[in-house]
């Protein structure tokens, strides 16, 4: 019973779970990235591994998404075949669409930035590594990962991760509970669900750690089961699976992601971009991974920051600080200096905890007074032949639409 052990540029946790498959009676081979494609058909189920690939450029699990390596994987899903997603796996298997199961592996929900909030009050953001409860929910799925397991069973396991939130449309999660694909949640040490940290690490919708696609032989799971003995009913539950012989397919979900039309950014006084002095590897990831689709485009990065506040002295005292940019690396430049010929997007965190988060540190920490507000978001220039930018759209490669918005800029 051979498990392929998926792993990109960047992926880690491949020894634990070689271990874990082995402990469950079957046969673990590491599969990377550039081996042959064809040699998947060969394997019964696979593990995509935790880890930061690709350095998590753009964001976590979009690079490897776009690999020809998750296409091959959608055939064979289709076929029943168990897949596996742990931390930087499920969010590459949320960004491949491969789950919940929408038509067409449309892109449905995002995993994006934690947020640690407790008594209406966000704690901090960003990675964060622990020990967490967690069990299938109460009206789960009984699939390729769950036969050994019930709500009564809690399971202790590590997370970690910096990007682990669930964001899911209200339609879509309520027909994922109806059909029990928000397969596993966070819980307290009796099983009891409690919306804020640290019962929930990261503060996910509904307290979601793991999801499943509609068929039951995919889940996107962000904590690590692979790292601890305490959850080796998941890998068991896989190899029986695989034993009894695949599910056949299902319909795909009822719900249809339909997006806004892309409207024209309101430029403010004080708006800063800032360029990279050396060089920018988000932007070279992301043209590479363009190259690779055969999307002729070219492709610069900005950091983007607007600034509210009472005086232009607080604008003085914002910049000589350098809490927005480091002038050793970074050099602030004017909007003429995007070359005309690029088309001009400006993407911005839903959320947008790092703006908070450095409005914060300027006021607390600098002492300075009298800031309303300031905004992070990052430009991407975007220039090729005509009708460029639809394939750069759809492929989402620059943005998620349920965790981030977006502007012509």
């Amino acid at each position: 019973m051979r498990i392929a052990i998926i792993q990109f540029p960047g992926s880690n946790c491949e020894r634990e779970t070689m271990l874990a498959v082995q402990r469950a009676g079957m046969q673990p081979e590491e599969f990377l990235w550039n081996s042959p494609l064809e040699k998947l058909n060969d394997f019964q189920g696979f593990i995509i591994v935790g880890g930061f690939s690709y350095e998590d450029r753009s964001r976590a699990g979009i690079i490897a998404a776009l690999d020809p390596i998750m296409d091959r994987l959608k055939i064979q899903s289709r076929l029943g075949k168990p897949i596996l997603g742990i931390c930087n796996g499920a969010q590459i298997l949320v960004e491949s669409g491969l789950v919940p199961g929408i038509e067409n592996d449309q892109v449905g929900l995002a995993l994006t930035d934690n947020i640690r909030v407790k008594n209406g009050h966000v704690l901090g953001t960003g990675y964060y590594n622990a020990w967490i409860n967690m069990r299938v929910s109460d009206d789960y799925q009984l699939n390729a990962f769950t036969r050994y397991l019930q709500p009564k069973n809690i399971l202790q396991v590590p997370v970690a991760h910096a990007e682990g939130r669930f964001v899911i449309p209200a339609a879509l999660l309520s027909e994922m509970q109806i059909l029990g694909l928000s397969l596993f949640q966070y819980c307290d040490s009796n099983g009891n669900i409690h919306e804020e940290f640290p019962i929930n690490p990261n503060g996910s919708v509904a307290n979601i750690a793991a999801i499943s696609n509609k068929n039951g032989n995919v889940m996107a799971m962000m904590p690590h089961p692979e790292r601890t003995q305490n959850s080796d009913a998941i890998f068991n539950s896989m190899r029986d699976y695989i034993k009894e012989g695949f599910m056949q397919t299902v319909l795909p979900l009822n719900y249809y992601p339909r997006h806004r039309a892309i409207e024209f950014h309101k430029q403010k006084n004080h708006e800063w971009l800032v360029e990279l002095i050396i060089t920018d590897n988000h932007a070279m990831s992301v043209q590479n991974r363009l190259d690779h689709l055969k999307i002729n485009a070219s492709i610069k990065r900005f950091l983007h920051w607007e600034i509210e506040c009472d005086s232009e002295n607080a604008i003085t005292q914002i910049k000589n600080s350098e809490v927005l940019f480091n002038h050793r690396k970074e050099k602030l430049v004017s909007r003429s200096s995007i070359d005309p010929n690029m088309i001009p997007m400006l993407i911005r965190s839903k959320e947008d905890m790092i703006g908070k988060q450095k409005k914060q540190l300027l006021e607390n920490h600098f002492g300075i007074p009298g800031i309303r507000a300031i905004r992070h978001g990052v430009v991407w220039g975007i220039s090729g032949e005509k009708n460029i930018l639809d394939p750069i759209i759809n492929s989402q490669i620059l943005f998620n639409p349920y965790a981030h918005d977006y502007y012509y800029y």
